[in-house]
């Protein structure tokens, strides 16, 4: 007897669903303007979580790269009556007083970088040109493919040689960046020799470090860009647990450096690469929730909509209700076939904005470069939230339908 009721049960369940679907199919245009709005709502929800996510992973990457205990050293801002005058200079005698000043200091390189017309045979490319010293290659944990980088001499000598990267040979037409071993390569009109190629890294935002071509400091600042100031100076410590006595050396070689007096304040800045990796993993996180909650109230629009087509459709079928009842429907089969409708409206429109949005973010990282990456949770929970979305705004209207009273619907025209 129980076997044969949930038997039963089921049967109904099955025919419900059934009636449910053939209530969707029989209006296909009006139920695909309904779930529209969830649709949208889902692919922004991606969409937007995708590039939050991107841009986190590839500023991760690119800091991360650099190694946890590797620090920066910028110029600080020079004000003037409370006007901001530009950076304060920071050269290579800066770097060198850290080299020099031993302690937790492991390895030190200054860097500078511009970009400048590359031309080959004809071909132009404007690229991105860095300066540094040998251990550059050292700290940006950059490996080579073939050939090698300059050494201490050849920068002192600012001799005109060049490492590029894996990609420089397609910039400038040639195709393969390892035929450039050997040939020269003219960088503002200056002919550079080609002595190494650095191993594909990947684009990890800002520069592409791909993209680069890798020439001697004292080359870049007296015959490339004319001036004796750099950028910034990487500090490598000893260990990661030597951090905090590292940048204490760097503080006092820099302040003795700068001749700065006590009580003065720095005219530099030191940065932890791990602090400032979380700094931006929580400002993008933050970004991403926002740009997530703006998408969550386009589905909470679509909801709306939803419940809105739910209630013209049980003013339609008031006489359908009546005769259902009139046969023996129950009031929970008719809350059930309306909440049904609801929920697989939405369900069939969270499915179509995931495949719209992750074809969005393929798209964005495919033409224009940005960085994406789907992430597989915010699918499910977009998903799910369309589901919930569906059983929320179709309640009241499935509950309106399943309280008609028969006599009264059977009469309604």
């Amino acid at each position: 007897m129980a076997d044969f009721k949930r038997g039963s049960q089921s049967m109904m369940f099955g025919e419900i669903f059934r009636v449910a679907l053939s209530a969707i199919r029989a209006n296909k245009m009006r139920s695909f303007l309904t779930m529209l709005g969830i649709i949208i709502g889902i692919a922004a929800v991606i969409a937007m979580v995708a590039l939050g996510e991107g841009a986190q992973r590839s500023v991760q990457a690119r800091l991360s790269a650099l190694g946890t205990n590797v620090l920066t050293v910028r110029p600080g801002q020079e004000m003037f009556g409370g006007v901001d005058r530009g950076d304060k200079k920071l050269t290579a005698k800066d770097a060198a007083a850290i080299r020099d000043g031993g302690g937790a200091v492991a390895a030190v390189s200054p860097e500078m970088s511009r970009r400048q017309q590359v031309n080959y045979v004809g071909k132009n490319a404007n690229l991105n040109i860095v300066g540094g010293w040998p251990r550059y290659f050292e700290l940006q944990n950059m490996k080579l493919e073939v050939g090698r980088t300059f050494n201490d001499a050849e920068e002192r000598g600012r001799q005109r040689i060049a490492v590029i990267g894996a990609h420089v040979g397609e910039k400038v037409g040639l195709g393969d960046s390892k035929s450039l071993i050997d040939r020269n390569i003219s960088i503002r009109g200056i002919p550079f020799l080609v002595v190494g190629v650095l191993k594909e890294k990947g684009d990890q935002g800002f520069n592409n470090p791909d993209e680069q071509i890798y020439i001697p400091l004292g080359t870049a600042q007296f015959r490339v860009f004319g001036t004796d100031r750099v950028s910034s100076i990487l500090v490598q410590s000893t260990n990661e647990t030597m951090l905090n006595n590292t940048m204490a050396d760097i503080a006092v070689a820099m302040r003795r450096s700068h001749r700065i007096r006590p009580g003065e304040a720095d005219d530099f800045n030191i940065r932890n690469q791990a602090t400032l990796l979380s700094t931006f993993q929580e400002t993008t996180r933050t970004f991403t929730f926002l740009l997530a909650g703006i998408a969550f109230v386009s589905l909470v629009v679509g909801g709306i909509g939803i419940m809105n087509i739910m209630l013209v459709s049980v003013t339609e079928r008031t006489k359908e209700i009546g005769i259902r009842k009139a046969l023996g429907a129950r009031r929970r089969d008719i809350l059930m076939q309306f909440l049904i409708e609801a929920l697989v409206l939405c369900i069939a429109g969270g499915l179509i904005g995931a495949a719209l949005g992750i074809g969005s973010a393929l798209t964005l990282q495919k033409l224009a470069r940005w960085n994406t990456a789907v992430a597989p949770y915010a699918v499910v929970v977009a998903i799910a939230f369309s589901g919930a979305v569906g059983i929320f705004f179709g309640m009241w209207p499935a509950q309106r339908a399943a309280k008609l009273d028969p006599i009264t619907a059977l009469r309604y025209e």
